[in-house]
């Protein structure tokens, strides 16, 4: 798999995403190499990091972007809460609907809209979603049958990496959990988002020993990296936190248009900081 593959150019049909919950951006930019303020070594995991360098998106545009869909496992009880002021219940019906409902209604809906509008979608998935969730699972997949599938660990709440524990512990997690997506959807993933984006130094050595090449861990870049772990070289997607929805929407209490004005202005200001296309310089 090349970058070419890990990172779906999209430009059209933007404002029609605004309300969609639960996709993150992916977003790439071409830049000159002397703007570059990342060389050197990751400041998380102490291994050289270092910039991959693009010398033009298909098209010759500027900026890459990719949808990516956010499929996890909370269990009951555990997850993202839509009303605060009732979190105190025990149970927590409302809440627990909130959640619910974007597992039955939510994750179909997103995998019909990207067929429709004929987009591209990676799925970040936890492992344990497909067995839990079986019926809503085909139902999505048959939507989306050729979305490349990126492990997100086997839960969002109490299964996730075992930080602390060592580096043969992560390795074995990883593995189980491609191991898990590999046997319930037919295809073993070598792409990785930490679940919940909690990681740490060991993490990334134990993607890279396990077969992973690319992550989405990275939140702290507008540009493509690769690291060079003592197993394997791992390339760094950015995954800007300002562009996840569920941040936004349920911190921050954005509406679905202010999100949609959001993303619009971060790529727009992107395109506007890359260097112009051949096509523009011939221009001038």
């Amino acid at each position: 798999m090349n970058l070419n593959t890990v990172v779906e150019f999209l430009t059209r049909k933007a404002r029609r995403f605004g309300f969609l919950a639960g996709v993150a951006l992916v977003l790439v930019i071409q830049l000159p190499s002397a703007t570059f303020a990342q060389d050197g070594i990751d400041r998380v995991t102490g291994f050289a990091r270092d910039p991959v360098h693009v010398a033009a998106w298909p098209g010759g545009r500027k900026v890459a972007v990719s949808f990516a869909l956010f499929v996890e496992e909370f269990g009951f009880g555990q997850g993202p809460v839509f009303r605060p002021d009732l979190a105190s219940r025990n149970p927590d019906l409302v809440n627990e609907a909130f959640r619910q409902y974007a597992i039955d209604w939510g994750i179909p809906r997103v995998g019909r809209l990207f067929r429709e509008l004929d987009v591209p979608l990676s799925i970040v998935l936890n492992a344990e979603f497909p067995g839990t969730h079986a019926s809503v699972w085909k139902e999505f997949r048959a939507t989306q049958p050729n979305a490349p599938i990126v492990a997100h660990g086997m839960n969002n709440s109490n299964h996730i990496l075992p930080l602390g524990r060592g580096l043969a512990e992560q390795k074995a997690y990883i593995r189980r959990t491609l191991d898990l997506i590999a046997g319930t959807t037919g295809v073993k993933p070598t792409g990785w988002s930490s679940p919940s984006v909690y990681s740490n130094g060991d993490t990334m050595q134990a993607m890279a020993a396990e077969g992973v090449i690319y992550n989405l861990d990275q939140m702290d870049s507008d540009i493509i990296s690769r690291l060079k772990t003592p197993d394997g070289p791992l390339v760094l997607l950015p995954y800007p936190v300002v562009t996840v929805d569920m941040g936004q929407n349920l911190a921050r209490m954005k509406t679905p248009a202010e999100i949609e004005a959001l993303w619009l202005d971060y790529v727009s200001e992107l395109a506007r900081e890359a260097p112009p296309t051949p096509r523009e310089r011939r221009r001038r």
